[in-house]
């Protein structure tokens, strides 16, 4: 794809958001997989100010070559826990926190970074078996486990 074609698929979306917000605050996050660093960079320069990759490793292999400053990393896709180390302290806030034991690895590698991981929990509410994500039942009892943990915080659901 073009920049010039990236650029109108852009402000397509945007101006979808624009006429179904009604005004209200609403973030785009434009997901990256398999995206070349040098289009992410495009469409930073272009206002993305959130962007969101699906695995460890990808987002690890481009962040080097990233303009971040004015723009917030997420990884979206499944994380195991033998992946926390690498990413943590790389993103702003991991959106796939699907159980206590990826909570409690999050927590305990943020604490010996000394920083405090933003999250999101994954609930999968469909119940669909082909998703990721906890089961919609058990979210009161893990939001109530998270919250004693140090240095994890969790900012939302994300379904």
């Amino acid at each position: 794809m073009t920049h010039s074609e990236l650029l109108q698929n852009l402000n397509r979306v945007r101006e979808k958001i624009a006429g179904l917000s009604h005004g209200k605050d609403v973030s785009l996050l434009v997901a990256t997989k398999t995206q070349s660093a040098e289009d992410i960079n495009f469409l930073i320069s272009n206002g993305v100010t959130l962007i969101g990759e699906n695995r460890v490793q990808e987002f690890l292999s481009k962040k080097p070559y990233l303009k971040l400053d004015s723009c917030s990393a997420h990884l979206i896709g499944h994380l195991q826990t033998n992946k926390v180390r690498q990413i943590i302290n790389e993103v702003d806030m991991i959106q796939s926190v699907d159980s206590i034991k990826l909570a409690k690895e999050i927590s305990k590698r943020s604490q010996a970074s000394d920083i405090i991981t933003d999250c999101l929990i994954e609930v999968n509410i469909g119940d669909e078996e082909s998703k990721t994500g906890l089961d919609v039942n058990l979210l009161q009892e893990m939001l109530h486990e998270i919250s004693l943990l140090p240095n994890i915080k969790v900012k939302g659901l994300m379904t």
